[in-house]
Formats: C-alpha cells, sequence, structure tokens
C-alpha cells in the first residue's frame, strides 16, 4: 500500500467522489479506482459499498480508515521531523488556541520564541475548546492552548496560569458604578453565554452553582467580544476574562468577592506521540514562559 492509495483511500472515505478524488491527486479517475480495487485485494474484503451513485465505507473500511490515517500522520510528522532536524533554527509548529487569546498570550509567546529561532514557521487555528480537542486528537496541530485541561487519556496538559473573570454588567446597570459584586448578586438576571463546547460555559454554570443558582440563558454565541457587545446592549450579564492587547472595554468589569472567579488556561499535547524539534521546543518555551506570566485580579 503507498501513501497515494493511502490518501485517495481516506478521500473517498471522507464523503468525495472518485473523479473528485482525482482531480485533487492529480490522477485521472481509472488510476483511483484500480488503486482502490489493488487496496482491497490486499485487505481481502470489499472497503467500500455502492449505495445509489457513492460510495460508503463497509464495517471493514471504517476500521481501515483510523488506521489510515494514523499511517499518514505518522509519515508526515517523520518529513518534519527530518526537516526540523535538518535545520536546527527552522521547523514547524502547528498550534490551536482559544480564540480569546489571540490578542495577547499566543502573540507574545510565538514573538518571544522567534526572537530566539526567526525562521520557525507557525500554522494557527483559532477554536472552541472542542475544536481544540478534535484537532489536536485528529494530528492536526501539535499543541493546544486550552481554557480547561482536556479530560482524556491520550491527552497530557500542563497549567500555564489562571485568568480571573469578571462580571460583565451593562453600562447602566444598578451595579455599573461599583468594582466589586457578589455573583449573587445577579442570581435572577439574564445571562449571555457560549454555547456547549466551550470551557468558559462549563465554568460559568459551575460558578453560579457554587452560590446556589442556575443562570438564566438569554442568548448564545461562540466569541467573547460577541458576548461582550450584547452585554453592552442591554441584554444581560456574563462572566468574561478581561480583555487585553488592543480590545477596548465596552462594558463595566467587576471583581467577583462571593467566589473564586476564574478559569484555567492551560497548554495540551497528545501523551503518546513524540513532537517535533520544533513544536518540542515551543512546548518548552511556552511553559517555561508561563512561570513569569503574572495576570492580576484587582
Amino acid at each position: 500500500m503507498d501513501l497515494e492509495t493511502i490518501r485517495a483511500f481516506i478521500e473517498v472515505a471522507g464523503g468525495l467522489t472518485v473523479t473528485e478524488t482525482a482531480e485533487r491527486t492529480h490522477r485521472t479517475q481509472p488510476a483511483v479506482s484500480r488503486a482502490l480495487a489493488r487496496l482491497e485485494r490486499e485487505v481481502g474484503t470489499p472497503l467500500f459499498q455502492r449505495v445509489g451513485r457513492g460510495l460508503v465505507l463497509t464495517p471493514a473500511g471504517r476500521e481501515l480508515v483510523r488506521h489510515a490515517h494514523d499511517t499518514l500522520e505518522a509519515y508526515e510528522r517523520g518529513i518534519r521531523s527530518v526537516q526540523d532536524s535538518t535545520t536546527p533554527d527552522g521547523g514547524f509548529v502547528p498550534l490551536a488556541f482559544l480564540h480569546t487569546l489571540g490578542t495577547w498570550l499566543v502573540p507574545e509567546l510565538i514573538r518571544d520564541f522567534r526572537a530566539e529561532r526567526p525562521h520557525v514557521r507557525f500554522d494557527l487555528r483559532q477554536h472552541g475548546d472542542a475544536g481544540l480537542v478534535e484537532d489536536l486528537m485528529g494530528g492536526v496541530v501539535d499543541l493546544a492552548v486550552t481554557g480547561d485541561r482536556p479530560r482524556l487519556a491520550a491527552v497530557e496538559s500542563r497549567r500555564l496560569f489562571l485568568e480571573p473573570l469578571r462580571l460583565v454588567v451593562p453600562p447602566d446597570h444598578r451595579l455599573a458604578t461599583r468594582r466589586t459584586a457578589r455573583l449573587a448578586d445577579v442570581a435572577d438576571e439574564q445571562f449571555i453565554v457560549l454555547k456547549p463546547g466551550f470551557s468558559l460555559r462549563v465554568v460559568t454554570e459551575e460558578l453560579c452553582a457554587q452560590v446556589g443558582f442556575a443562570p438564566r440563558i438569554g442568548f448564545e454565541g461562540e466569541e467573547v467580544e460577541t458576548l461582550r457587545g450584547l452585554v453592552s446592549a442591554g441584554l444581560g450579564v456574563a462572566l468574561l476574562p478581561e480583555p487585553r492587547g488592543s480590545a477596548a472595554p465596552i462594558a463595566p468589569s467587576l471583581k467577583v468577592t462571593d467566589v473564586r472567579a476564574s478559569r484555567e488556561i492551560g497548554l495540551a499535547w497528545i501523551k503518546d506521540r513524540r513532537l517535533p524539534p520544533a513544536s518540542e521546543h515551543f512546548r518548552e518555551h511556552a511553559l517555561r514562559t508561563s512561570r513569569k506570566i503574572h495576570v492580576t485580579d484587582a
């Protein structure tokens, strides 16, 4: 089984037609069909069955596709590792991170890292927490900066720091002129939260539960700054991190006094997957730098 056949098998398994796969892999349609037929002969059982005009995986095909992904990822990591070893100051780091960390933490980590290794390239992806784990488990990225350390046996992670969360209220809110407030003070109000799949949603619900209530959800979003804008428009309250970098606050934010309001920012990777040199160096840099990060909760 050659790599081009593996790639073709994965493409068709993912829903492309043989013709579309041929175009994407710059091969003829008969060549792709023959390659898939050879693969089925090598395996000794059909991998696809025709449904209408398309092909769907058989149970054997579903089993093989998982290993095919692993094989292709191992090969590509090997190529990267060789390239990194022959260019010690270069390399490539695929990194995923939370949207909110793209305004300050990730740029700062990369800037300081590239001061020592200016030729290292980065492939950056922004997601919510569920997307970070999906990219990590799928081999799309080597490292992920998360808002909550994933609780998966295959994933290893380390805390970078605790990020304080503030109670954000509309400008004309009864608490808007105060610097502090209890979370219990807004127990009867409408909350604006991130959609399920984001760790900040879980943290918000857990903190509210600690002071004895379940938040009444009014709006759900996918961007922290969108939530901040909705709060500013008077549509509810929210627990959000302080804006950093170029972001300017558009709604009053108050320190919470009746519960420790914070979320854990961590760095995660696959436990048994050896990182290529550039990614390993960046992991060490991020963990080392995290000890110097000071996020105030004053």
